[in-house]
């Protein structure tokens, strides 16, 4: 009988993370945080002294979901810190690769954030018009990313992600930061809106 592939990975915290039936007991936020914090934004292709991170964009997505809709509960906005969460393991795909790899990656994240939800207190599946604040939120980020540092006309941005209303972005800026800063800022958010919720 044929040997089936390693499916989990080894975390720095020394749990170990089934990839295909993760478990929420197997998370913990400081592996998230050191990930995301190491996993490059637009495949690296940025301009700066350091990559953009999913980190930092998952930290500026809560800001900016924070903006659009400021009476929603603590437990939404870290639903927003925690919207790209599985990518601490399965790395950032740009739109264009997704695509192309097909319905696996998606039931892979689905999966994924799954667990990391149940795991800080959220529900499995974030209600759609909560998901759709957040995709609104992270539309702004991508838009905001592509013309600082991506190398995106204004133009081409409005075209591919939508021009964000002034107002909404008024004083926010892409800001490049070594991992470690932007890992411990991460956890400390983090760890604010789990306190903000109980």
């Amino acid at each position: 009988m044929a040997k089936q592939p390693r499916a989990w990975q080894r975390m720095l915290s020394g749990r170990r993370l089934d990839l295909l039936d993760p478990t929420p007991v197997d998370i913990e936020i400081e592996d998230i945080a050191h990930g995301l914090a190491f996993v490059a934004r637009w495949n690296g292709q940025t301009r700066g002294e350091h990559a953009y991170s999913v980190a930092e964009h998952s930290l500026l997505v809560e800001t900016l979901f924070t903006r659009i809709c400021p009476d929603e509960p603590a437990k939404w906005q870290l639903a927003a810190l925690l919207h790209d969460a599985p990518e601490y393991v399965i790395g950032d795909m740009i739109s264009p690769v997704k695509a192309a790899v097909g319905p696996g990656y998606g039931a892979l994240d689905e999966r994924l954030a799954g667990a990391i939800h149940i795991r800080f207190g959220l529900p499995a599946t974030i209600p759609v018009k909560i998901k759709k604040l957040i995709k609104k939120a992270d539309k702004v980020s991508a838009w905001m990313e592509a013309i600082q540092i991506a190398g995106f006309s204004r133009s081409e941005a409005d075209r591919l992600f939508g021009a964000p209303e002034p107002g909404l972005i008024r004083d926010l800026s892409i800001r490049l930061r070594p991992p470690a800063v932007t890992r411990a800022e991460f956890t400390h958010r983090h760890a604010a809106l789990l306190g903000a919720m109980t």
